[in-house]
């Protein structure tokens, strides 16, 4: 079995599990969790337990990496990791799937937007005199807004 590694890996560059995570700038914590999660192909083994990883690892961390900074998840990313393997998978697919992170992304922006309004709100009621019993912004996040307004940052969606 070890024989088959050795000629498997010979005229190839690996890993250690340190050196990978340098590379795709992550640490060592993410590596073996994003194994756990399955996020990445399971490494084969050296003889001295040691894990064999490959560039093909730290392309995928890579991914996995950029992928979160558009704000998907980590499950997300297995799906969109799945169809790049799927032969089958088509562009529109893809496409698909981006469509949907964009309209999650969008509501999340209006809700930040209501929250963002909601809080001018409650700043430009509060006069900042005062003893904190008469505070309105105290009073709205209490539910007992004497402003004409209540705090509701949540859509009707």
């Amino acid at each position: 079995m070890f024989e088959d590694m050795e000629k498997k890996y010979k005229d190839r560059v690996t890993y250690k599990i340190g050196e990978v995570a340098r590379r795709a700038d992550v640490t060592k914590e993410t590596v073996r969790y994003y194994e756990k999660r399955e996020l990445i192909p399971k490494p084969d083994r050296r003889r001295s337990g040691y894990r064999i990883f490959t560039q093909r690892h730290i392309d995928q961390i890579k991914f996995i990496k950029r992928a979160q900074e558009l704000d998907f998840t980590l499950s997300e990313i297995k799906e969109l990791l799945e169809l790049r393997l799927d032969d089958k998978t088509t562009c529109s697919e893809i496409r698909s799937e981006a469509r949907e992170k964009y309209q999650d992304v969008a509501e999340k922006i209006e809700d930040l937007q209501r929250i963002k309004n909601t809080l001018i709100e409650l700043i430009d009621s509060c006069s900042g005199e005062g003893p904190k019993g008469d505070c309105p912004i105290l009073d709205a996040l209490e539910g007992e807004a004497k402003t004409g307004f209540m705090v509701n940052t949540k859509s009707n969606n």
